[in-house]
């Protein structure tokens, strides 16, 4: 093991006792104050859980983080600087924390949620960073900032409300981020790029302790939670900035190997397209994209009778396959021919889902 990855386990260790000692105070608060989710007919769970296990990510990701750096600087192994994007990306990342906080506590209206993930979103084509090739998607690849800094906006607010979204049941959004994250952090370090490694290694140390309280926690002892607005807001921010990290073609970061935004598509389809599909649904039967309803996947899956657990492993087992057929897709296919076949595999998929569910509000759709 590198002195690399020795820095990367620390800070994953470090981020994780923290989640593991701050939740407990978090449900304390929660009980004291009455924030919990509520059951009700859209809803999976049927009893009252604290919804703030969220607000330990942010806090446990930049300590973990800010040890490891300390020790680097101490080590002399690097020299770390302050860069423009940093700072951009700091304040964009606490704009959506603050939301999703607000939102959990206080609730906040929808365009108004929007308003500031779009406003969090500009901050990071303003500090340089934005999607400035699409490596031969529908056989464009250069494209202008013009082009590029809106088309980026767009994406980090989609990949936020989808990791929202798709955070319907224990442990799904948590573990379907854990898994992105292990492939970002196995680019990251095979480009040698260890301070986004540490980024990554600090966000799945605090996960997999938020995933012990949400999966295994007793509602009866008051120790078990969900992350709420602001954990899967914070996640979909992170989860599209390191998206964003390694699609832009950026000569001095890394080298071009031409499959970046395949890679981060890969990482986050499940949730990407669940959130377009679930979408697309409700525009066709004229209700607002944003409208609640029980169309997602882990809803469809239920619907034929699989419990939480089983249909949370389904999932898993779902983004771990089109992962694995993309990569061994990308060694003899285009970029496109790619897109066409997750697009009507996944479609399948909701046919066959539709099919055992006939009576169901899902089937159609």
């Amino acid at each position: 093991m590198t002195i690399d990855k020795y820095f990367t386990l620390i800070a994953l260790i470090i981020s994780f006792l923290g989640g593991l000692l701050t939740t407990p105070a978090i449900l304390d608060f929660c009980k004291r104050k009455g924030l919990y989710d509520l059951p009700n007919a859209r809803k999976v769970h049927k009893t009252q859980v604290p919804r703030m296990g969220g607000v330990v990510f942010l806090p446990c990701v930049i300590v973990g983080c800010m040890v490891v750096f300390a020790i680097y600087r101490l080590s002399g192994e690097h020299k770390l600087t302050l860069s423009l994007w940093t700072v951009y990306f700091f304040f964009g990342a606490l704009l959506i924390y603050t939301t999703g906080l607000l939102d959990d506590v206080l609730g906040l209206k929808a365009s108004t949620k929007l308003t500031t993930q779009l406003i969090a979103a500009m901050m990071l084509p303003l500090s340089g960073l934005y999607i400035n090739n699409l490596q031969g998607l529908f056989g464009i690849y250069e494209i202008p900032f013009y082009v590029g800094a809106p088309l980026t906006v767009f994406i980090v607010a989609f990949v936020a409300n989808s990791m929202n979204l798709i955070d319907g049941i224990d442990g799904l959004s948590g573990c379907l981020s854990v898994l992105a994250l292990l492939g970002f952090w196995y680019y990251f370090t095979m480009w040698a790029l260890p301070f986004y490694a540490i980024i990554i290694a600090s966000l799945i140390g605090v996960l997999l302790a938020f995933l012990w309280f949400n999966l295994w926690g007793d509602t009866t002892k008051n120790r078990k939670i969900f992350m709420g607005d602001t954990g899967s807001l914070t996640l979909g921010f992170l989860l599209s900035f390191l998206s964003l990290k390694l699609s832009m073609v950026n000569p001095n970061l890394k080298p071009f190997d031409g499959n970046g935004l395949l890679i981060s598509l890969s990482l986050l389809l499940i949730p990407t397209f669940d959130a377009a599909r679930v979408a697309m649904v409700r525009i066709m039967h004229k209700k607002s994209p944003m409208s609640p309803d029980k169309r997602h996947i882990h809803h469809k899956l239920m619907n034929i009778g699989l419990t939480q657990h089983q249909t949370l492993i389904t999932i898993i087992a779902l983004a771990i396959l089109f992962m694995a057929l993309n990569y061994f897709l990308s060694l003899t296919v285009s970029f496109n021919v790619i897109i066409i076949i997750d697009v009507v595999l996944y479609a399948l998929l909701h046919v066959l889902l539709n099919l055992f569910t006939p009576n169901s509000p899902t089937a159609s759709s």
